[in-house]
């Protein structure tokens, strides 16, 4: 059986009519999944509240200033706002964030678990969010605060977090690259938002790997890289485990960048990850062309039951 992490209250945090990161994302891949073809093999999971999940302030003020995560309180409890011109705060967004968290420690607690893979189908997303600051459509972030608790945890000594998002997870880096327990692999469109991920940044403990790839770069482009740059990387350091930052908007469909990769190619990145290892936490991050964006998610599960 594979674990999906989910739950209908992250549909709560509304970010506007026209916004891309909407609510609609969650709803057309879990169709997606219930109409698979492996729909029978899904064990849904529904996450552990955020106020009964004793890890999740703890970890949330170790990768955020108490400032920050009392800021997204604020404006959230006090009708809604922006933390940036992308970046919307509904009244519930606060607390549905933390309810991500929260799912991202249970995806990771079903991997540890069972030693294999969980996919976590959460919003909103988190790569972009620094550790005083909102940006890019994300509040809190994720896959750091899920690699952290990681490493909490016994036998878990290092972490691998690949991000293959179709934007630089400036956030993750920022937030992990001073931890030589934790490696960060970025493939991402170079130049696109948000203008951080240069091959020169490589980590204080050259313990990041970033592949910027130019507008227009197809799955030519991806699988040298991959094979040549990502397994190698991942090879040397020797993760317990890995998280993927599963981002789908390289889909040539996008309408946010200009990569033209197609669902079935997330199938082969998935099976160089589970080249690494089973134990293996995906977590949704961006996509925004809601056919490819489900198509992709259950290209990625697909390859995880085969």
């Amino acid at each position: 059986m594979f674990p999906v992490i989910y739950s209908d209250e992250f549909l709560d945090h509304k970010t506007g009519k026209y916004h891309p990161e909407s609510p609609e994302r969650l709803t057309a891949i879990v169709n997606a999944i219930k109409q698979a073809a492996f729909a029978e093999k899904i064990t849904w999971v529904e996450p552990t509240p955020a106020l009964e999940n004793s890890s999740v302030m703890p970890l949330l003020v170790k990768v955020h200033s108490p400032g920050y995560v009392n800021k997204v309180r604020e404006i959230a409890t006090t009708g809604g706002g922006y933390l940036d011109g992308d970046t919307p705060v509904s009244p519930r967004s606060y607390d549905v964030a933390l309810l991500a968290v929260s799912a991202w420690l249970n995806g990771m607690d079903a991997v540890l678990e069972t030693g294999n893979p969980a996919f976590v189908l959460a919003r909103p997303p988190g790569h972009h969010a620094e550790g005083d600051a909102g940006m890019g459509f994300c509040l809190f972030s994720n896959a750091a605060i899920a690699a952290y608790y990681a490493l909490e945890q016994p036998g878990i000594n290092r972490v691998a977090i690949i991000d293959w998002d179709v934007h630089h997870g400036n956030g993750t880096q920022a937030i992990v690259e001073i931890n030589p327990q934790i490696a960060y692999c970025s493939l991402h469109q170079y130049p696109c938002y948000p203008g951080t991920g240069r091959a020169t940044e490589k980590g204080f403990h050259n313990n990041v790997l970033n592949l910027p790839v130019p507008p227009g770069s197809d799955i030519s482009v991806y699988q040298p890289l991959w094979e040549k740059k990502i397994m190698p990387f991942l090879v040397d350091f020797q993760p317990d485990l890995l998280i993927v930052s599963a981002g789908y908007d390289g889909n040539a469909d996008d309408p946010l960048a200009s990569v033209n990769l197609q669902p079935k190619d997330y199938a082969l990145f998935t099976n160089y990850c589970l080249g690494i290892t089973r134990k293996m936490l995906f977590g949704l991050e961006g996509g925004y062309d809601l056919p490819t964006l489900s198509q992709s998610v259950l290209a990625t599960i697909a390859s995880c039951l085969a």
